[in-house]
């Protein structure tokens, strides 16, 4: 499903990515681990077009995402690519029904279709009850559940995770990471996911370790 080829990235003058040959498969959960600074966010950021490398090539689906102009890459990475963060970015003036709703609505989507869709995730996530809350009304393991169901409204081909435990406690933890195992197994959802967490980077269909810009296992 996405293949990168030859990522380079420097900011400046300090190369943070030297060389990042990766294939993800669909319906694949893939951790990837590293010390602080090995470059793992960053690789994050340009695998779901954050960023953009310095050189290399990223296919997903089989396209060639960087040679999209930018309004196409833009309407490309909300249709295909879900981001999940440590902070969750909820809008805080919006319920948890309209944060997940947002991806679909700029995606140009019927929004009875979207409501309908975003009611469901919510259902499965076990946030329907709480679905007209605000995030301040919420607490940390609700509102990561409602940024999981955001990143999955539009079907997302992948998503993408950075540090998604990383501000929850364990037991919160422990469900959101058992929760992304069954969205594999009941939507098929890809998962690429930097994290700190050992547990949930040895419960990864597949861990990359990186170090100094490169993917050394």
């Amino acid at each position: 499903m996405l293949k990168a080829q030859g990522i380079l990235k420097a900011y400046g003058t300090l190369p943070v990515l030297k060389g990042i040959d990766l294939e993800i498969k669909e319906a694949e959960v893939v951790s990837i681990v590293g010390a602080s600074g090995a470059g793992k966010s960053t690789l994050l950021h340009v695998l779901g077009t954050l960023d953009h490398p310095d050189s290399g090539e990223i296919l997903l689906n089989n396209t060639s995402i960087f040679k999209l102009s930018q309004q196409k890459l833009a309407a490309f990475r909300n249709d295909h690519i879900g981001f999940i963060f440590q902070f969750h970015n909820l809008l805080p003036e919006f319920t948890a029904l309209e944060n997940v709703m947002i991806p679909g609505l700029i995606g140009g989507r019927n929004s009875n279709e979207v409501k309908k869709r975003a009611l469901e995730l919510l259902q499965m996530l076990g946030m329907l009850a709480r679905k007209d809350h605000k995030p301040s009304e919420l607490s940390g393991g609700e509102q990561q559940r409602v940024s999981v169901a955001r990143a999955l409204i539009n079907d997302p081909s992948i998503v993408f995770a950075d540090e998604p435990s990383g501000n929850l406690d364990s037991k919160n933890a422990e469900e959101l990471h058992n929760l992304f195992f069954k969205l594999r197994d009941d939507l098929k959802q890809t998962f690429v996911i930097v994290t700190h967490n050992k547990d949930l980077a040895e419960m990864a269909d597949r861990k990359l370790e990186i170090a100094d810009g490169v993917i050394v296992a």
